[in-house]
């Protein structure tokens, strides 16, 4: 590459806000449980890091389980391919490679039953699928609720903060509860009407609030998230910066 090729490059990364460049954590815990509990959306929103690594904010992912409906199935010639629901997020894409030396080993689950399916998390053609290690089918309608149990207990044991079971943190900062019911009709998910509710909050002034203070207030949510919702919300223009590019008013005020 050329000189004029790398100035380039570089003034390109120069022109990205400091709190939309996505960092390496400095330092990765990795899951003590030898299969982790999760949902659909929790895969979802997972962060990659490298080579295939993933992480729940600070939290290396290595095995996982989830439990849902098997909404529809690709059959291919190497592998299998279902789309599990768990009503968490959208359904999320299952692969099986077939086993030639025992094909009554394999489970075929087909559409409308419930499954639970541990493997680990992987990108297929640019998008996140599990790579299944074992699919069985449910038979018993109370292992769904357990599972959604399962994850909500994992979660606060590893990170120390509630959850409800679709994954959305309970806020608990200083006592104080931030609600995102009062941004409902922009059609807002729950994270994004939450940090829509804390740049509105902060917007009685001329500078707003900073990157940092919002993720501090809220440390619940998690900083990819956090920086996540606040691009969707500057690109729909519901925020809008102020004195630089860190600090945030809500175009309400």
């Amino acid at each position: 590459m050329n000189g004029s090729g790398k100035a380039a490059i570089s003034e390109a990364s120069r022109e990205l806000p400091g709190w939309m460049k996505v960092t390496k954590p400095a330092e990765m815990r990795k899951a003590t449980l030898q299969i982790l509990p999760c949902t659909v959306s929790q895969l979802l929103s997972a962060c990659p890091v490298h080579n295939e690594v993933f992480t729940i904010r600070d939290l290396e992912l290595n095995q996982v389980s989830i439990v849902g409906i098997v909404r529809r199935s690709s059959p291919c010639a190497t592998y299998d391919q279902y789309y599990v629901d768990d009503m968490t997020g959208p359904p999320l894409s299952v692969r099986q490679w077939i086993n030639t030396d025992d094909f009554s080993a394999q489970v075929d689950p087909e559409p409308g039953v419930y499954v639970k399916v541990h493997g680990s998390l992987r990108v297929f053609q640019g998008k996140k699928s599990l790579l299944a290690k074992d699919i069985r089918c449910v038979k018993d309608s109370n292992e769904i609720t357990s599972h959604m149990l399962e994850v909500v207990y994992a979660h606060m044991q590893l990170f120390g903060k509630g959850c409800d079971v679709n994954m959305n943190a309970l806020p608990v900062s200083d006592g104080v509860q931030i609600s995102a019911e009062g941004h409902a009709e922009y059609g807002l998910s729950t994270v994004q009407g939450q940090v829509m509710h804390v740049v509105s909050q902060h917007s009685g002034n001329d500078v707003g609030i900073s990157f940092r203070d919002l993720v501090t207030l809220l440390d619940y949510i998690g900083v990819e998230d956090v920086r996540k919702s606040l691009a969707f919300l500057v690109n729909e223009g519901h925020v809008f910066y102020t004195v630089d590019e860190n600090h945030f008013k809500s175009t309400e005020h």
